[in-house]
């Protein structure tokens, strides 16, 4: 057990989901279920209105932390990735074992990436994951680890372990029928699970710096402002929210605790970030520093 600057105890925590996420917060995997625990929601739901990698979310399912989750992305492309975990496991199991890995292979799934209708999840979802196992850092709009030529140190296939990978979706297909999969406006999802008590809303939106190179989906301020307007909003909601930690975080956020805390994430390199955690009213939160 570790504690950083920012009093937050890191345990080791569970890596199920299979998408590498620049900016993920699996990480934040101990801290959440302790949240979990204090606010006696181990029978209840846990809700990711902008789950993306949705690592805190797999990690506490498959842990048996919460009864279920819902996970929600507004991409179509990231929704059909978490549709096809849930609704054709085994399918994408077999695509995940015989997946050729190559510069032309990778070409191929581009292309269906760009041009697969949004609702053939199967093939988009396919598409997304491939990718994302097989990009830089994972982002989906870069480029091939190692690159086209395959020159790099790092070949196409560096990150792209079949038989662990295979074995997280067999993780999380055990667990299936206790994930909702929603391809929804982050706002909406709040305002239809922020009147039930027995759950809890993580919410990791684009955050206000660097977000064009992290997210497909950035956030304009206007964006951020209605997020704010929302969750302010909600007063017996139990919620928390993760952002970088920049001025504006205190203004939209003023009557609410804040904490911060330090993160390791990767976008091309390994970063420290400075973030924020931000604290509903109801929510207890015992062991928080926050001011």
């Amino acid at each position: 057990m570790k504690t950083d600057a920012s009093g937050l105890v890191h345990h080791k925590k569970p890596l199920i989901s299979p998408l590498r996420y620049p900016g993920g917060k699996s990480s934040l995997y101990p801290r959440l279920r302790s949240i979990v625990r204090e606010n006696g929601l181990t029978s209840g739901t846990y809700v990711e209105p902008y789950a993306g990698g949705a690592g805190a979310a797999m990690g506490l399912l498959v842990t048996g932390q919460v009864d279920s989750v819902v996970i929600n992305d507004f991409d179509p492309a990231i929704y059909a990735f978490w549709k096809l975990v849930v609704q054709a496991p085994d399918e994408l199991s077999r695509m995940i074992g015989s997946a050729e890995l190559s510069v032309s292979e990778w070409i191929r799934q581009k292309e269906i990436y760009l041009t697969a209708e949004r609702d053939n999840y199967i093939d988009l979802g396919f598409a997304v994951f491939y990718l994302n196992r097989t990009n830089r850092s994972g982002v989906l709009n870069g480029g091939p680890i190692g690159g086209m030529n395959q020159s790099g140190n790092y070949k196409i296939d560096a990150r792209f372990n079949k038989e662990a990978l295979i074995e997280r979706i067999r993780l999380i297909a055990l667990h299936a029928s206790r994930v909702t999969v929603l391809n929804m406006d982050g706002i909406d999802v709040i305002d239809r699970y922020s009147k039930d008590r027995e759950v809890l809303i993580y919410a990791d939106p684009p955050y206000f710096e660097k977000a064009g190179s992290l997210y497909l989906n950035s956030f304009a301020d206007a964006h951020h402002s209605a997020l704010a307007s929302c969750l302010n909003s909600v007063k017996k909601a139990r919620w928390l929210l993760t952002y970088d930690n920049v001025p504006r975080v205190a203004e939209l956020y003023s009557k609410r605790r804040r904490e911060v805390f330090s993160l390791n994430y990767s976008a091309h390199r390994v970063v420290k970030a400075t973030e924020v955690m931000v604290y509903s009213d109801s929510l207890l939160v015992s062991d928080s520093k926050a001011s």
